[in-house]
């Protein structure tokens, strides 16, 4: 990619729009250039050099890989959001929907942090990545930011700049990869080495330097001695000499080579019309140089799955040095070095978005796999655990038996294959035959396996044992659902037969107890929407027969239940809270306790301003407020809080036998009161969510570990729902 000086100008730039956007862009690109003037007049870099700089290269960028004209737009415009230079409405209106949502896509990345405590790294991450399937141009243009602002890391603290180069590599870098971006991700590369490892990075750059001149020479001859081979042959090409990158002589240094071992030193590229062409230059040359063994790959009948396509060949050339080839048609050249990007003008009907989404979805497993995680609602722990794991790190490359590639991660085994292929696969799979031999599913996949699944469809279905032995959240996602519609079925089933046993003991029609109006009444009391799910959670023992059928009989309850409906009766408690929390500066506001995570006095809070229900006092780690600015106001508790204060436990048993009775004993002699306990497990190990009234945090805290010392007691836990 062309490294462009920072004194760029408009002109330079609309020089290079007009090689491939008409009048209507090139006029709306204007407007927004012009509007970006204005908004950063009088505003200048840490460079020293105007601010327009930045948005300039920026668009230059990404004009260089031919972007549409609203992605051009966008990336003059990116930071106008920023600081309240002007607001989404403002800039809608002037701009249209389509560039206003690029604009904010980027805003929002940028006011994202990669540092900081776990969970922000955890949401910030599943942000950044969720947001690459809702429109990949906000990503490209975010790429094409951060690629100039590396070029400019020198400005920065040496800190600073280690702290930026390792979030690039860790995050970005890995993303322009599987964009197939390879021109953004070779310099990223290059410059964050330069800012994290500057001793080794000048160290590789001078040895560079001293066998520059050699390695010049041994280019040329060798250029020249291929173009006399290929022009023999009447083949239309053109050649060149082609760098190696700085990080990636690195790597292979990192991994233990001798700078005079890395082959690829001395490397050429040859780019013809066709992909005939290419196999006949690749003939060609073979027929002259020797080709070195285990060194050839074809990446044209097998294509990585970021769309790169081309010929890899090392040969001992001129003078016995050797060279690294690689032979490509020029439309498999845009690929390789812009990847997504070089879909930009699709022949196709429809926008540019629906285009390289469709090019996206199409070519990436990598964006499939980022939307399956989307759609299944993991948490943001799994989430970016799943997509480090298995989206960002390295894969191999399998086949069907005909001959189609499936992208999986390392150490994957053939249940794993069978699910990506497809769910009704995995579930009917009864073996799986590699490379011609029959394999046990724990078989781990290599690089250019061909995998065969043999499926009966008179199976059972997987077996539990899979899900260990399976490698990828995916398989194991499609394992569990599988065994949660069977359980599901056989919960239904045994719900019924718990409940019409219990009534006919107590000489009940079943019929008749479940009538309209009752049915009614018990969805409505423990919260269902269908009779099955009632039977479902009476199946699997989430609800008491018995607290089924005292419902509607109001009958005595069990034992437990009584001690705790004595414990917590007559225990209504108000929790107006106006004088208890202090806003500064504002008087005879309601103010009112955030019921997703429950303060009390003692917890750092903050107030939320909402519309028309006065202000909404929340605890400062609460999730629901973690990315809301404007309407966030500082208050804190009085000293002399007057009242209790609701919050909810979560609290883990081994043993449900008298642990109820126990909890509750726990109260005597305090000033905690229980409002409520819910059952909401009751299989292998047992859950109870407690809901108490408390004067304050430290109070609660005692509470805590009181419970928590309880011998059947293995944790106990304060939530936020």
């Amino acid at each position: 990619m062309t490294k462009v000086n920072e004194n760029l100008t408009y002109d330079r730039l609309m020089e290079k729009l007009k090689t491939y956007l008409n009048e209507t862009d090139l006029k709306q690109i204007e407007e927004a250039y012009q509007f970006a003037s204005l908004c950063h007049e009088g505003e200048t870099r840490l460079t020293g050099d105007d601010y327009m700089e930045h948005p300039l290269n920026v668009a230059y960028i990404l004009a260089e890989i031919n972007a549409d004209g609203a992605t051009i737009c966008a990336g003059l415009l990116h930071d106008v959001l920023e600081d309240n230079r002007v607001t989404k409405e403002e800039l809608e209106e002037k701009f249209g929907h389509e560039i206003t949502s690029l604009v904010d896509g980027v805003t929002v990345i940028n006011k994202l942090s990669f540092s900081g405590e776990k969970e922000a790294i955890l949401a910030n991450h599943r942000k950044i990545l969720v947001g690459l399937s809702e429109d990949v141009r906000v990503i490209i243009i975010k790429l094409a930011d951060r690629l100039h602002n590396m070029r400019t890391l020198w400005v920065i603290p040496e800190k600073s700049q280690k702290e930026k180069a390792k979030e690039t590599l860790d995050i970005l870098v890995p993303i322009a990869s599987r964009l197939g971006m390879n021109s953004f991700k070779s310099e990223l590369e290059d410059l964050c080495l330069r800012y994290m490892k500057p001793d080794i990075y000048f160290g590789i750059v001078e040895q560079l330097n001293q066998t520059k001149a050699e390695r010049d020479k041994s280019v040329r001859d060798m250029i020249q001695a291929v173009s006399k081979l290929l022009d023999d042959a009447g083949i239309k090409f053109k050649i060149k000499g082609r760098a190696k990158s700085i990080y990636s002589i690195y790597k292979k240094l990192d991994k233990g080579k001798k700078f005079s071992d890395i082959y690829d030193l001395l490397a050429l590229r040859v780019y013809v019309d066709t992909e005939h062409d290419c196999y006949q230059a690749l003939g060609i040359i073979h027929g002259t140089f020797k080709p070195m063994p285990k060194r050839f790959k074809d990446y044209i009948a097998m294509p990585k799955t970021n769309m790169y396509q081309s010929l890899h060949t090392t040969v001992f050339g001129v003078d016995e040095h050797i060279f690294e080839i690689q032979i490509r048609t020029y439309e498999m050249d845009q690929i390789a070095e812009h990847g997504i990007a070089s879909h930009w003008s699709y022949k196709e009907k429809g926008s540019v978005k629906a285009n390289l989404q469709n090019a996206m979805e199409q070519k990436l497993q990598f964006f499939r796999s980022i939307m399956e995680l989307k759609e299944q609602n993991a948490s943001d722990e799994e989430f970016v655990k799943t997509v480090q794991n298995e989206v960002l790190k390295e894969n191999v490359y399998v086949f069907t038996p005909n001959g189609d590639v499936i992208e999986l991660p390392t150490g994957s085994t053939p249940i794993d294959f069978a699910y990506r292929v497809h769910s009704n696969i995995g579930d009917k799979m009864v073996g799986a035959i590699v490379n011609g031999s029959i394999v046990p599913l724990d078989y781990v996949l290599q690089n250019n396996d061909v995998v065969k699944i043999n499926t009966n469809k008179n199976s059972v279905g997987p077996s539990k044992e899979w899900m260990n032995i399976a490698h990828t959240s995916q398989a194991k996602n499609k394992i569990k659902a599988y065994f949660n519609r069977i359980d599901k079925d056989e919960n239904l089933k045994n719900g019924e037969e718990l409940l019409t046993k219990e009534l006919r003991k107590r000489k009940i029609a079943f019929n008749d107890f479940l009538n309209s109006e009752n049915v009614e009444k018990l969805l409505a009391e423990f919260k269902y929407n269908t009779l099955d799910e009632l039977m479902i959670n009476i199946g699997n023992n989430k609800l008491s027969v018995s607290q089924v059928i005292n419902q509607i009989l109001n009958e005595n309850t069990s034992k437990e239940d009584f001690v705790l409906k004595k414990a917590t009766s007559g225990r209504s408690v108000s929790t107006a809270v106006r004088d208890d929390v202090i806003v500064e500066g504002i008087d005879k506001l309601r103010v009112n306790v955030a019921s997703c995570c429950k303060p009390v006095p003692g917890d750092n809070i903050v107030g939320y301003i909402t519309k028309g229900n006065g202000i909404s006092v929340h605890r400062s780690i609460c999730p629901n407020i973690s990315s809301l600015e404007e309407r966030i106001i500082p208050v804190h508790w009085n000293e002399h809080t007057q009242k209790k204060y609701p919050t909810t436990l979560l609290i883990h048993a081994m043993d449900g036998k008298n642990v109820l009775l126990e909890i509750i004993a726990k109260t005597a002699n305090t000033d905690i009161l229980i409002q409520s306990i819910n059952t909401l497990n009751s299989s292998d190990h047992f859950l109870y969510e407690l809901n108490v009234l408390v004067e304050d945090k430290d109070k609660l805290q005692k509470f805590m570990n009181d419970i928590d010392q309880l011998p059947h007691i293995l944790d106990v836990e304060r939530i936020v729902k």
